[in-house]
This record gives structure tokens, sequence and C-alpha cells, in this order.
């Protein structure tokens, strides 16, 4: 099984380099248009899932295509899992289950889950609402749905309470050998980092990197990320829920102030009503496994309309899924069938992107990046 989630994406050779407390992973993935080798350097934390041949130095993976994954589609266990969740007592406990384990990972790795959350919604968010909010936003109807346990979805005040938590678990779960909570989101992040900046380098006409857009910024994690990474860019987080919108700019006010504050949008990232070709780099982070396939197409086909000549686009979204924990995602995720049967690469190439590449940043998560033509 290649631990590349890509069809059209072959995984070439991973290498692993012994340091003292991590391992660093060389990835090479053939580019899925230039047939060119796209590789660079990422951390990974030392554990005993990396299998060795030659005393710890090497790690060996099977070389190919990621097969779709059985449990989704129209498949005998597809259905069986659509059936168990279809049952509403099963649902419901499915649903218990999937939150529980996100909070009691988070609390096992000694993320302070419900005192973030309280400190949340005690304190003066809500004041941010008014200056976030769209009030001419027309929510899709798939937004609408239930979305990680929560019944109103993303359109909640818990939600956005509980989401830089859950986003430091999900850190800590795809690097759980990493020897720390801070060195688990160094990784994530700093690999993500380091494949968009060296897309960019690579297939861009130029280094610098003026304005950004993060759509489906949530919280604004990611966005926080990307304007300390590149500090005299312009950057704006766009997200379809004034709740998590408003939580970023109340925790961006905590923080010193930026030589370029970042801009907040509350518009819908299918149809952000931006000017075209006005961004250097598109970002969408863990996103796309919670929309429709019309709205990935959406997305995709938006940000090429955003994004300049040599403009990059880095998408990172989940890899592969065990049955168990798709199962238990699926409880929460509606359309989780959907990213995984979309071909993600295919769909950037038709929308106009070339040099189409996928890289696994950690266990969990790849990232595909493309270029807008020069």
């Amino acid at each position: 099984m290649a631990l590349c989630s890509s069809p059209h994406t072959k995984l070439q050779n991973l290498f692993v380099a012994s340091t003292t407390n991590t391992r660093t992973h060389r990835y090479s993935i053939l580019c899925s248009t230039r047939r060119s080798i796209c590789g660079f350097d990422v951390r990974m934390a030392t554990g005993s899932d990396m299998s060795s041949e030659t005393g710890g130095n090497v790690a060996t993976y099977e070389e190919g295509q990621l097969e779709r994954p059985r449990w989704t589609g129209e498949t005998p266990l597809s259905r069986l899992v659509g059936a168990l969740i279809s049952f509403k007592p099963l649902y419901s406990f499915l649903k218990l289950g999937a939150r529980q384990v996100l909070i009691s990972t988070a609390e096992k790795s000694n993320i302070p889950w419900r005192e973030m959350t309280r400190e949340i919604l005690e304190s003066e968010v809500y004041k941010e609402m008014e200056s976030i909010q769209n009030p001419s936003i027309l929510y899709p109807d798939y937004y609408l749905n239930p979305f990680h346990a929560y019944d109103d979805g993303n359109l909640s005040w818990l939600a956005a309470a509980e989401a830089e938590a859950a986003t430091m678990s999900m850190s800590r779960r795809a690097i759980p050998n990493a020897s720390s909570l801070d060195e688990a989101i160094d990784m994530v992040r700093g690999n993500w980092l380091k494949a968009i900046e060296r897309h960019h380098l690579q297939y861009s006409n130029k280094s610098f990197i003026g304005d950004i857009l993060d759509i489906g910024c949530s919280v604004g994690v990611s966005t926080r990320y990307l304007a300390d990474k590149f500090p005299s860019a312009k950057v704006t987080g766009l997200d379809l829920s004034p709740y998590f919108l408003s939580v970023a700019q109340f925790k961006e006010k905590k923080r010193p102030e930026r030589k370029n504050p970042i801009n907040w949008v509350h518009a819908n990232g299918e149809e952000t009503g931006l000017p075209s070709k006005s961004f250097d780099l598109v970002t969408i982070v863990y996103v796309l496994h919670e929309c429709p396939t019309k709205a990935i197409i959406n997305l995709v086909r938006e940000a090429f309309r955003l994004l300049r000549p040599g403009g990059t686009i880095a998408l990172t979204d989940n890899s592969e899924l065990s049955p168990v924990l798709f199962t238990l995602m699926k409880s929460t995720e509606p359309f989780l069938d959907d990213y995984y049967l979309i071909d993600l690469e295919g769909t950037m190439e038709e929308a106009g992107f070339v040099n189409v590449c996928t890289i696994l940043t950690d266990p969990r998560h790849r990232t595909v990046t493309g270029t807008v033509p020069h």
C-alpha cells in the first residue's frame, strides 16, 4: 500500500537518514504533468513503525499508486459502513466515539482541551462577530450539515472554541512518536511550509510571495503560520464560518502587532468575490475532506482564478485512513467518500494548473501543489 494518496502519482523511493532524536525522510515523488521528480527532506519522529533493512538507516515502503480504499465508494465494505452509520443509535455512538477520540488524545498529550475551550467561551470573542460577519452570505446546503459531532456544524461557538485544540491533537496523532507536542506540531507545520516554499521556488518565475490567501482558514492556525513564515506578505484568511473567523481575529489581537496585519474575510471559498490574479499563493488546509465533489472542483477553479501567473496552489489534507478511523471520521464527516474518490490531481490539471505534485508531508497528510502557467 503506497503512502501517497494520488491515483496518478507514483512513490519512487523513501530514504531515511538517522539523527539523534528524529529521522529525515527523503520523499521522491513523481509529478503528474512534467514527469519530473519532486523531492525534499521532511522531518519525522523516530518510531517503531519505521521499518529498516540496514540497521535502522533505511526505511522501506512499498512503491506504487495509492489504490482507492476499499471502504469508500460503492463497495461491500463501504455499504457496510454506510449501513452502520445510517442506524441512528449506532450513529450517535460513533459520533460520540469520534469526539471522545479527539478529546482523550488531546488530554493524553497534555493539550488542555477543556481549559482552552472555556477560555474562549468565557472571553469577549463574541464582540468580534459584528466586524467579521457578512450578512449577505448564502450558505450552501452542504455546509449546513452537522460536522465534527456538532449538530450546528461549523456554525457554532463551541466548534470554534474547540478548533485549535482539535488541530493540536491532530498533529499529535500524525506524529505519535515525537518527543513532545511542540515537536509534533513543528514537524507537521514545518514540512507543509517547506513543501510550499520548495514548489514555489522551483516553478514560479519569482521567489517573492507578496500576497497569500488561506481558504477555509478556520480559527486562523494555518494562516498565522503562513504570516510567520512569509512576514513580508499580505496574508488573508477566508472562511465560511463567522464563528471561526471571530476566534481567529480575537486570538490574533492578543499577539504582538505584525508589520502586515492579517486580513480576515467572511466569504464562500467557491466564489470569494476577490479580484482575479491577486495572489501569489493560495492554500487550502484540511478543508477538502469536508466538501462534496462539486465544491472541491469549485474551490480548485476559484484558486486558479485568484492566482497570478506563476502562482502556487497548495492543498493539504488526509492521506489514507484505517477502516476503523475512516468509520469514526465518516460518522462526523458526511463527504469523506467524495474526498477519497475524486482525482484531485486530475481536477487541478483540468482547472489549468501545471507542475502538479503530491508529497506526503507527514504520515497522515498529503500536500498537493501546482502552478498557474506563466
